[in-house]
């Protein structure tokens, strides 16, 4: 071990250049940490951490703790972080278990204080997860989704691209890409329209993804009606295409429709 300032880096960790470790960070045996990283005080990173370029890692998060799985049985196993992740202040974020050997977040996350990340999750680019989010096992987020506080997310759920979470949600189906969800129990709340012109999408084409909710979640039709009406009445597109496959591949189902509050 190193020991120096107060600062525990094993021999066999590989720090990049220009990467600030402030006091009181401990760092593993087989960990990697990119270019003009900042690690935080009090940060423990454990073995099996890759760390990418211009990261930033607030005071009491700990990375690349074994999972909180009965079924692990120490295997060799990763957490692999992006490039500029910020991870605030006591996240928690697991290693990978023997189903996918690894736990990914992909660049540009944030991840707000108190966020704890389970074995095998996948949170791809562009994504944020506000104070206290809970993700269990095996979760995927697609790009540009935004959970909102103190949101628990059921294991194995899918979560699709530029999805906005209301705080406080508890998600226990799938939620299909480009939407807003809330209420309990979780439903749909209309197109993410505001998050979709933030990200270049054109009103032709958020209008086009309205109209495909609108038989999925609004009129009233079960889930293999709405998908048969879907395909033979809207035109094709990206995102048409897109939306039909989540629903193809949600193995858990996904949300509720709209649910008019009384």
């Amino acid at each position: 071990m190193i020991v120096k300032d107060n600062v525990i880096i094993h021999p066999g960790a590989n720090i990049g250049d220009n990467v600030t470790i402030e006091p009181f960070v401990t760092i593993a045996e087989d960990v990697v940490i990119g270019d003009n990283t900042w690690i935080g005080p009090h940060v423990t990173i454990m073995e099996g951490v890759v760390i990418g370029d211009n990261c930033k890692i607030f005071p009491g998060a700990v990375i690349g703790g074994i999972p909180q799985d009965l079924k692990f049985q120490g295997e060799e196993s990763l957490v692999v972080i992006g490039n500029n992740v910020t991870i605030r202040e006591y996240c928690t974020v697991n290693r990978g278990t023997s189903a996918n050997f690894r736990t990914e977040i992909h660049d540009n996350v944030l991840l707000m204080a108190y966020v704890h990340v389970a074995h095998d999750c996948v949170i791809n680019r562009n994504s944020i997860l506000a104070n206290s989010v809970n993700l269990a096992g095996h979760i995927e987020i697609g790009e540009y989704a935004i959970l909102g506080g103190m949101t628990a997310v059921h294991q194995f759920v899918k979560i699709g691209e530029h999805v906005m979470v209301g705080g406080g949600s508890l998600v226990r189906k799938d939620i299909p890409p480009f939407v807003k969800a809330a209420r309990e129990p979780l439903s749909y709340a209309g197109v993410n329209s505001i998050g979709l012109r933030r990200r270049g999408f054109t009103s032709e084409q958020i209008n086009h993804i309205q109209d495909i909710y609108r038989i999925l979640f609004v009129k009233g039709h079960n889930t293999r009606q709405a998908i048969k009406i879907v395909e033979t009445s809207i035109r094709i597109t990206p995102e048409r295409d897109r939306i039909l496959e989540f629903i193809a591949q949600a193995d858990r189902g996904i949300m509720k429709g709209f649910k008019k509050i009384l």
